[in-house]
Formats: structure tokens, sequence, C-alpha cells
């Protein structure tokens, strides 16, 4: 009987927790801005309300000196980079749109899944182009699979690469079937949640909500549809995550540029919705209970226009104009080439028809048309990829191009504008705006921490957006991101 007993007493001593659990919260939520410069947290701010963004700087800490380290500043290669803690150079997301083997291909298409939702290609997207993991596939790893990560944006590239490889759904904006769709990457069918959210929240087919206030609005509802549904945050002893990117205030400057109505009219759309949706989290998970993080993929140039007006130096680069006159030149200069020899320029990259030449003579053509782009003023920087560190370029310039080149999907020549010279539309009545420079405009971003274990402050201190990941992962006391180059903040 004695036996017996001691056996049971030690069956049930294992059965105790011999020690705290590992301390994490109930929800991560990331929040990326399309397109939102650093300095809208202080420009707007005397109109946000208290309950958002101010809410955000007044109780969680800021970061006011986060800035890109690589170049293309642009979307795909932002999100990327968040959630990656890495680079172009490492992860492979080397731009939006970039030439692989000869062919112009978009970050996230993917002919191998089918639409879920719609009949169109919109949906057959996913993450494979993109290497190495992201926050979310470490904290499943981390969990053994028992999290959930999801993600929701208006663009597939914004919901996609965010979530990560391993993610439970990703959702993003069928224009035209006018509501949100996946693919089979993740899903065979949308989740019957999904099906009724689009019968409530459906648009007219091909309707542009990307270019309107509401897209602020139907991004936060679709957010706050998943936390409930899938019960975000709200299983015991499990984190899950949520990955949110705001996508018109992106479209909206492109076509109304940094400042005037438009611009403001949708950061205070943002502002109050992420005031509502502060409000759904702390209702919905527990103030305190979860962990979020706001930041921006990219900043922007203001318009040359406006800048002129005020006799700022800056003007617009027509691309298209430099790629046909240098196929022009090219072509005088080696009357033997078969067809033009370069195929395009994409984020400040002019890309190569590597068809056009004997492999011998390619060096010859790349450094003929350097010399060529030199006669350019408008060109601080013209360097070969394949010798860029021997260029002249100062740092951190340089380090910002290194980092963005991704050989086989970068371009061979990079070209590095005077500060404010952009490429788009050469106009006295163009209106927009563009990124995609290594300049102070287009790489200083917000990064702020809000929630859980999170003191009020704010810090000067240098950081990077390839940061953010790294600061994430070890507030959670899981693995960083395999790809990962950033160093924690905290």
């Amino acid at each position: 009987m004695k036996k017996q007993f001691l056996a049971l007493a030690i069956m049930l001593l294992a059965l105790l927790p011999c020690g705290a659990q590992v301390s994490r919260p109930k929800l991560v939520v990331g929040i990326v801005v399309d397109q939102m410069r650093w300095d809208y947290l202080y420009y707007y701010y005397n109109d946000y309300g208290t309950g958002g963004l101010r809410r955000l700087l007044s109780e969680g800490f800021s970061y006011e000196n986060t800035q890109i380290n690589y170049s293309p500043a642009v979307t795909a290669v932002g999100h990327a980079s968040i959630y990656t803690g890495s680079v172009p150079a490492l992860n492979g997301i080397a731009g939006n749109w970039f030439w692989e083997n000869g062919k112009n291909v978009y970050c996230c298409t993917d002919t191998t899944v089918r639409s879920v939702g719609s009949n169109s290609a919109e949906g057959q997207m996913s993450p494979r182009r993109m290497l190495g993991t992201t926050i979310g596939d470490e904290l499943h790893l981390a969990t053994d699979f028992r999290s959930k990560v999801i993600g929701v944006a208006l663009k597939d590239r914004a919901a996609i690469l965010p979530a990560g490889h391993s993610a439970d759904a990703a959702y993003w904006w069928g224009t035209s079937a006018g509501h949100f769709v996946s693919s089979t990457f993740y899903m065979n069918d949308l989740p019957q949640w999904v099906k009724d959210f689009n019968k409530a929240n459906h648009t007219k087919p091909n309707f542009n909500i990307k270019t309107n206030d509401e897209g602020v609005t139907m991004t936060f509802k679709m957010a706050e549809a998943a936390v409930d549904n899938e019960r975000l945050g709200q299983t015991d002893g499990q984190t899950d995550m949520l990955t949110v990117s705001i996508s018109s205030t992106d479209a909206i400057a492109h076509k109304y540029s940094t400042r005037g109505q438009e611009n403001k009219s949708v950061f205070m759309r943002l502002d109050h919705d992420l005031a509502g949706f502060l409000n759904y989290l702390d209702e919905k998970v527990g103030k305190g209970n979860y962990l979020l993080f706001l930041t921006a993929d990219h900043g922007a140039s203001h318009n040359y226009n406006f800048l002129k007006q005020h006799r700022i130096p800056a003007d617009g680069w027509d691309y298209d104009k430099s790629v046909a006159e240098l196929n022009k030149g090219l072509r005088e200069k080696f009357p033997q080439l078969t067809a033009n020899p370069v195929l395009g320029e994409d984020n400040y990259h002019f890309y190569f028809n590597d068809k056009a030449y004997a492999p011998a003579d390619k060096q010859k053509v790349v450094d003929a048309a350097i010399a060529i782009l030199r006669k350019d003023k408008q060109f601080l920087w013209v360097v070969d990829n394949n010798k860029i560190m021997e260029s002249t370029v100062p740092e951190p310039i340089k380090s910002r191009l290194v980092n963005g080149i991704f050989p086989g999907r970068s371009g061979d020549i990079t070209v590095v504008t005077r500060p404010q010279v952009f490429g788009a539309e050469v106009s006295p009545t163009y209106r927009g705006t563009q990124h995609g420079q290594p300049m102070a405009y287009d790489v200083h971003i917000p990064f702020i921490l809000y929630g859980w274990n999170v003191e009020h402050g704010e810090s000067t201190k240098p950081l990077n957006i390839t940061d953010i990941a790294p600061t994430i992962c070890a507030m959670l006391h899981i693995q960083m991101p395999d790809a990962a180059i950033g160093t924690p903040a905290r």
C-alpha cells in the first residue's frame, strides 16, 4: 500500500507545474500604415483625437529615429523587411515588381495556386518568393503551431508578406470581386465568417476602394471580424498574431501628395478608426493583454511642383525617357546588338537584356551605359551593381544600396537621383508623389510600441526598420526570424 501511495504521489507531483510559464501577451498586433512619413505623427497632431495616434504616443513608446536601411523604399520591400527583420539582399523581395530570368514579375504572383473567393487572377498570390521566416512563422514554431497568425490588408502584398509562410490565413481586397479574397496557398474555401463579412460589406465590382477613405474603415472592420470570429487573443495560454496594413493612405498620397485636404482626410480617418480599433481590442482581448506596434513601410517625397513654388530644389525624373535614350545611345555605340540592351527601369535600377549581346560583351555595354547616364545632371551617382563595394558613394547611402541588391532580381545599374528628384510624371500640373529613394523623406518612418509590458516614453537613438522584428521577438521570448540582421531595441 505504501508503495502504491508513493507512486501516486510521484505521478501527482509530475503533473504540477514545475515553474512559471513564459510570459507573453494574448495577442500581437502589427499595424503598417502604407506611406506614412514619420512627421505625420506631429504634422497632424493637433487635429488628431485623443484615442488614436495620440493615445499611442501618450501611453506607448515611440522610437523617433527609425530609418530604412536599404533601397528601394517601396511597399513590398517594407512589409517584408518589417516582419523578417531583413533586407532585400537576404529575403529576396527586391521590389513590388522586378525582372527575373528576363521577365517582369510581381513579388507575390503564384500561378501554382488558385483564387479563393474570386474567379480572377487577383487571388493567385502567395509568399513563395520571399526567403526567410517572419515574426508569425517564429511564433508558430515557438508554440508548436498552436498560435493563429492572420494577415489583413487591401493590398495583396501587404497581407501576404507580413503574415509569413505558415500563416493560417491572409485576406486581401479583390477589386474585380468587390470583396476580400484569398488563395489556395492558405485554404480551399473562404470561412463562413468571411463570406458573411463579404456579403455585408460588398462594393461594386472594380470600385477602387484603395483610393477612398472608406478603405481604411473597411480594413479595420475586417481586422475586428478576424479577431472576433477566429477568437484571436481569446484562448487561454495561447498567443496569436494579427497583421494589419492600411493601404488607402498610400493610394491617396500617390494621387494627391503629402499636403492638401485629401491626405489630411485619410489620416483623420485613420486616427478615428484606430481609436475604435484600440477600444475594440480593450473590450475583446483586454487592455494590457495585447502588444501592438505601429510603423510604416516607407515615407514619401513632397510633390516637386509644390516644392518649386517655395524655391526648394525639386523635379521629376522621366525614367521611360531615360530608358529610351539609353537604348538609343547603346545601339549607336554597339551596332552588333540584336535587340535593345535595356529591358527597363524599376526601383531606380536599370535591367539589361542578356539576350541582346554575347556574354563577353556585357561589361562593355554596362560600362558604356554608366558613362551615358552620368551625363544626366539629375543623378548624383550611377553605380555598377557588380562593383558597388568599389564605388565612392558615401554612407549611409552606400549601405542602403548594397542591402537592396538581390542577384537575379535586382538590376545591373543603380542610379541615385538628387534629393527631391524622383521618378514620376513630369508635368507642371502633376499633383502626386512617389517614393523609393534612400533619402530621409523616404526612409524615416514611425515605430511605436503599445500595450503589454510597454512603458511610456520615447527615444531618438538610431534604429533600423530591420530592428522591429527582433524587438518583437525578444519581447515574446522567441527566436528572431532566420534571415534577420537587426538588433532588439529593448
